[in-house]
């Protein structure tokens, strides 16, 4: 009898716990529409690139699984391509002020935060080795140091968008090519510079902007990836690539730093895992892609040209007043060159 009297004490106390624990952990667990947990919170991530970029692509097939998945549907990724969200200068301000979660701008940012230009100097990265090897590593931490005081968002990860290249609507193969020239480029300042380097008349304007004025003739040509060119349609009023390859383009994943500290370790640690995965999957599309999106647009009617040697050179030399500038302004500058150009050994 005692013996049965205690087991149906045990057994009432038990049930007891278990109610209590699934009262306690019904509100959390409870899955709402979707999959997603009640209460999950929906990561907004903005960019610039067209649907099929690769950017977006990696986003849709890496990070957004990842994110939805790994934190148990507490975290929804909601994307919004093609400057859905504004342009450039528009979605990174919503991320920095957090009415946006998340954003893949270029490098924007680097007239507050010096450092944050280096990647874009002219001539720098020899290829897509040296540029992972230096933006994944230690240089990579250095740049984004001063971005989550100076302008409030974490950094992530970097990205490609690729090298660049100038699209016209007349084949460039001499120096000679440049003069007179409108070319759109971004507005930042180095961009500008470099284009009037070379002799070029800059116009520079949002990337929302660039088809509809390549179309009206207000400018001849612009620079971008070709795969950029491609994935917006440009290759429909343009005529020329030169594979001059005179700057590469990094994109960087950045989130609102006051949504960042509100997300559990837990879930901090996913975000970066995907970020990180999605970038890397990211940069190898892109690099992968180079040969089909030239067939692409070689079978659409443009002409591609490879400057030769002494072109390229010229084109360097070019660029060196700018150094000059860099050099003066910076006193960290020409430390950080020669350790980037030394990783491609």
């Amino acid at each position: 009898m005692k013996m049965r009297k205690k087991a149906a004490v045990f057994s009432s106390l038990m049930l007891a716990v278990s109610v209590l624990v699934a009262g306690c952990g019904g509100a959390t667990k409870e899955a709402g529409a979707g999959g997603e947990q009640k209460g999950a919170k929906t990561i907004k991530v903005a960019n610039y690139f067209a649907t099929d970029h690769p950017q977006n692509v990696a986003l849709r097939e890496k990070f957004k699984p990842m994110v939805e998945e790994k934190s148990g549907g507490t975290l929804k990724v909601q994307i919004y391509d093609n400057s859905t969200l504004g342009a450039e200068k528009e979605f990174y301000d919503g991320v920095r002020n957090g009415t946006i979660e998340m954003g893949i701008p270029g490098l924007i940012m680097q007239a507050d935060v010096e450092k944050m230009a280096v990647p874009e100097w002219p001539f720098l990265f020899k290829d897509f080795n040296h540029v992972k090897k230096v933006l994944n590593g230690p240089i990579g931490q250095e740049l984004t140091a001063d971005l989550e005081s100076k302008h409030g968002v974490h950094p992530l990860a970097w990205s490609a968008n690729g090298f660049r290249m100038f699209s016209s609507n007349k084949t460039i193969d001499s120096m000679e090519d440049f003069k007179g020239l409108r070319i759109r480029m971004p507005n930042i300042p180095n961009y500008i510079t470099l284009g009037k380097l070379l002799g070029a008349n800059i116009t520079p304007m949002p990337i929302s902007e660039v088809f509809s004025a390549l179309e009206q003739k207000v400018v001849d040509g612009q620079d971008n990836p070709i795969a950029t060119l491609r994935a917006s349609g440009w290759y429909e009023v343009q005529s020329d690539v030169l594979e001059s390859k005179h700057m590469f383009s990094p994109n960087i994943y950045i989130i609102n730093s006051n949504f960042w500290k509100g997300l559990t370790p837990e879930q901090q640690k996913v975000i970066e895992e995907a970020s990180k995965a999605a970038a890397d999957y990211e940069f190898d599309l892109l690099e992968k892609s180079y040969e089909a999106d030239k067939k692409f647009l070689q079978d659409k009617g443009i002409k591609f040209t490879t400057p030769s040697p002494e072109f390229a050179a010229e084109m360097e030399k070019a660029s060196q007043p700018l150094y000059n500038e860099i050099y003066q302004k910076y006193p960290w500058a020409k430390d950080l060159v020669e350790r980037i150009k030394a990783e491609a050994k």
